[in-house]
């Protein structure tokens, strides 16, 4: 990946983190909405060249006007966190898929777009493979947050992604690189009988860096 680009995929990540981190760093769902107003303007900025004197602002201002990125799928993301504000448990597994698509989806998106790629199957691969991982981030939360017990595995959801793989364009393939992470949970959820309490699923794999390089090697996602 050029350095511009890995310098503007830092920018997204950057974005995606701030985000992420509100809901767990308030006491009051106010200061919450506050902060998420904050970044809908910021946004609303960035897109009129007149960014806010903020480090990941800046970035993430270079990154737009560098690979001229939808502003939609920021303001979805922004959206969804902050309906997530509420903190209830998700009803359903259509309510945990729409929140993945409107938030790791979404980002997967944009890193298309960032990476050049405008392309259907990419398309298609990023709205599963987002799913997938928003449903995985909410079964390795589970433990912490005991609250949201009610969510069901995405095998189907990862079989369908990867089925994607033939169609879709080789420069996409860096964005869809998050796969290897969560096929080794879903991997070791499997050993453990889908205990998601184990004590094993809360250690890191040190061999996740060595299996991205040799998956990159090899083309595949």
């Amino acid at each position: 990946m050029p350095a511009e680009s890995r310098t503007s995929a830092f920018a997204l990540r950057a974005f995606n983190v701030e985000l992420a981190q509100v809901k767990d760093s308030i006491t009051q769902k106010t200061t919450g909405l506050m902060r998420m107003q904050f970044w809908r303007e910021a946004v609303e900025d960035i897109y009129c060249d007149n960014p806010p004197h903020q480090p990941v602002a800046t970035e993430l201002w270079k990154a737009v006007k560098r690979h001229k990125l939808t502003k939609m799928w920021f303001m979805k993301i922004i959206d969804e966190r902050e309906k997530n504000l509420d903190d209830r448990a998700y009803r359903n597994i259509q309510e945990l898929e729409a929140y993945a698509e409107n938030t790791q989806s979404a980002l997967l998106y944009l890193t298309l777009e960032m990476l050049g790629v405008r392309d259907i199957h990419a398309d298609h691969a990023a709205s599963h493979i987002g799913k997938a991982q928003g449903i995985v981030t909410c079964l390795r939360a589970t433990p912490y947050h005991s609250t949201r017990q009610k969510v069901f595995l995405p095998m189907d959801i990862c079989m369908l992604a990867r089925s994607f793989s033939k169609k879709v364009p080789v420069k996409a393939y860096p964005a869809f690189f998050c796969t290897v992470a969560l096929e080794d949970y879903l991997s070791n959820i499997q050993k453990v009988d889908f205990n998601i309490f184990h004590p094993s699923l809360q250690k890191k794999n040190t061999l996740l860096p060595l299996h991205l390089y040799i998956r990159s090697w090899k083309k595949r996602y």
